[in-house]
């Protein structure tokens, strides 16, 4: 009799085991968003397109001026983090882009390097 639920609870803890590496899967972002940063200087909103090879990612999006800027990051389970190196004429500086996707909605925080941060959405565009 012990050894017939032991056996019972070793099939209910692998179904269990597997049940969760599926939920934990990694969150799907490639394609179209609409990224708002609400940036010292106001709220500023930019498309955000989006590649994705498993965990890792690269990202496309307009900067300040206007032009395409580009960077690298990953997506692991919700958590999703970017950086795009941006030069100006005060010198070069990393953006750092880190939040949690729900969904067709991401939040989070960008760092500006030395110059502080700031709270960033984006929302996937429904085509």
């Amino acid at each position: 009799m012990f050894k017939k639920s032991t056996g019972i609870l070793t099939v209910v803890a692998v179904l269990l085991g597997a049940s969760l590496m599926l939920w934990a899967e990694t969150a799907k972002v490639a394609g179209d968003w609409e990224l708002t940063v609400q940036s010292p200087r106001g709220e500023r909103t930019s498309p955000l397109a989006i590649t994705q090879d498993g965990e890792s990612i690269t990202v496309k999006t307009q900067g300040f001026q206007g032009d395409e800027i580009s960077g690298t990051g990953t997506v692991k389970d919700n958590d999703i983090e970017w950086t795009i190196s941006v030069s100006t004429p005060r010198g070069d500086f990393t953006l750092t882009y880190k939040g949690k996707v729900d969904g067709d909605t991401m939040t989070g925080t960008v760092e500006f390097g030395q110059m502080g941060s700031a709270d960033w959405t984006a929302k996937r565009v429904k085509k």
